[in-house]
């Protein structure tokens, strides 16, 4: 998992070769005019999705893991909290693993909560378990998937 600014965005870009176009594109876009839905910049290996939703109690957050993309989640409106746990000590599963949507879900509650304001970024590869939306009203966010 990483936390961090967009203005430090290119430190990261040799993690994966499309990285950079993808730090790129959020920077070069106000998402807070931006239309909802699904944008593909690469197709299915990668494509940045815009949603306004409800944020959650903690109690109430699924934690998630994924198998072919990582995350790249980028709050607009508000803070947002996530939490996190290691893939590897997730015990409760809730389901199978949804191949169509990459996504499998856990009872488990994070190890950690952390908080990403507009203008950071927090990325969550397949071995972190994150708990998207926590806290109160709406927000607006950002996530790009990138493709393994």
């Amino acid at each position: 998992m990483i936390l961090d600014s967009l203005k430090n965005a290119e430190m990261y870009y040799s993690l994966h070769p499309l990285f950079k176009k993808a730090f790129e594109y959020l920077k070069s876009v106000d998402f807070t005019r931006a239309e909802t839905g699904r944008t593909d910049l690469e197709g299915d290996d990668l494509f940045v999705m815009v949603s306004d939703s409800d944020m959650k109690a903690e109690a109430d957050a699924k934690m998630e893991v994924h198998n072919k993309y990582i995350d790249i989640q980028l709050p607009v409106s508000k803070p947002e909290i996530y939490g996190w746990k290691a893939r590897a000590e997730l015990k409760e599963e809730r389901g199978a693993f949804n191949e169509e949507k990459d996504i499998r879900f856990f009872f488990d509650k994070g190890t950690t909560l952390i908080t990403a304001v507009p203008g950071n970024f927090a990325v969550f590869f397949p071995e972190d378990g994150h708990a998207p939306c926590i806290g109160e009203g709406k927000t607006r966010k950002v996530v790009v998937k990138v493709k393994l």
